[in-house]
């Protein structure tokens, strides 16, 4: 009898006859992720005077049912960067994988240089316009936030188009419709972010993430929040909502004829 690990689980070939393993090989053509399964919704941020807040849910959705609840879409990359995902869990995990090697080869390294958001933000947008141009993209959408070269706060977004751009108030998924109203009322351009002080960002997402927990079924009431500033990366990963009220639900009447 075969005892190496390669045989466990299999049919004894004495008896049995050999392990027919054709099936495992394909002749077909190569197959790209055309439509992700388990995913994230939103990512929210908004810059103040001395840095960026940023903000996500803790949810993973498996199509439409709300699987995993602990899947934690922000990542810190040394103390000037957060990185958050909205979209594919999988390449996600690909991406931290990829950003992780980034940054033990800058630890490594003889530079005596850190990268900063900005930094991290063009290595991203190369990463998805190449898997972009190669037909393969990374379905994620991703906010950068952190603090450029010379301390300033930095907030940029990256899609899986590799398109990006920049803005004071940034948020993925549902949020880019129901959240980016209100951060706009905090920050509207760049001259605004000069007057928003740390506790009003925090404030302002803390009550974007509660509106979106009303609003988007994909959301959930437990998530991780950051703050970057020159003191560094200041994370919470289980935060709970607070203050919730549902009395507004009553005055919600469904689509034709009603009867009270």
């Amino acid at each position: 009898m075969n005892h190496l690990p390669q045989a466990w689980g299999r049919p004894r070939d004495d008896v049995y006859g050999p392990y027919n393993s054709s099936y495992l090989q394909s002749n077909g053509p190569k197959a790209h992720t055309s439509s992700p399964i388990v995913t994230g919704t939103s990512v929210l941020a908004v810059k103040f005077k001395d840095g960026v807040a940023i903000a996500a849910d803790n949810l993973a959705s498996y199509g439409s049912l709300a699987r995993f609840t602990d899947v934690k879409r922000l990542r810190t990359f040394n103390r000037k960067t957060v990185v958050g995902f909205g979209g594919d869990v999988s390449d996600m995990q690909y991406l931290d994988r990829l950003l992780l090697s980034l940054d033990i080869d800058e630890n490594y390294g003889s530079s005596g240089h850190d990268l900063n958001a900005r930094n991290v933000h063009n290595y991203l947008a190369k990463v998805m316009y190449k898997r972009r141009s190669d037909m393969n993209p990374l379905w994620n959408q991703i906010l950068v936030a952190g603090l450029d070269s010379e301390d300033q706060p930095f907030l940029s977004s990256v899609d899986l188009l590799g398109t990006t751009f920049s803005s004071p108030t940034l948020a993925t998924g549902f949020g880019a419709h129901l959240a980016q109203p209100l951060l706009r009322k905090l920050a509207d351009d760049e001259s605004a972010v000069k007057s928003v002080t740390r506790e009003q960002a925090v404030t302002a997402i803390k009550e974007c993430m509660k509106v979106l927990f009303y609003r988007d079924a994909r959301s959930l009431d437990k998530y991780s929040i950051a703050v970057i500033s020159k003191e560094g990366v200041e994370l919470k990963e289980n935060e709970q909502l607070e203050g919730q009220s549902w009395a507004f639900a009553e005055m919600i009447k469904g689509y034709g004829t009603q009867t009270v």
